[in-house]
């Protein structure tokens, strides 16, 4: 496994954590790529439901991640985030609802 010494102490992460880890920052990151490449598509800045999905699933794991490694300032930047795209999701469900009764 990936050793760390920190404080003298030699640290040892299990690879299931780093799959979490890094895994939550690349669907975290791909967000940015999927926002961009629908933007393109329609020739002007579009947000994607699917970014929104992306932001969460990305952010719950990162979330995860810091927790697990007991990481008040990591913990801190990565607490807001998915309560804030689990809103979108919901104000994007709402209004669809709307669209769809009123349709």
């Amino acid at each position: 496994m990936l050793c760390n010494l920190a404080d003298g102490i030699v640290e040892s992460t299990p690879w299931y954590w780093w799959a979490v880890g890094f895994g939550g920052q690349l669907v975290f990151g791909s967000r940015f790529y999927v926002q961009w490449l629908a933007s393109e598509k329609q020739q002007r800045s579009v947000m994607p439901v699917v970014f929104w999905w992306l932001s969460l699933v990305g952010g719950l794991l990162t979330l995860a991640y810091a927790i697990y490694r007991l990481d008040p300032p990591f913990i801190m930047a990565n607490v807001g985030g998915p309560p804030i795209y689990a809103r979108n999701l919901w104000l994007i469900r709402k209004a669809r609802r709307a669209a769809a009764g009123a349709g």
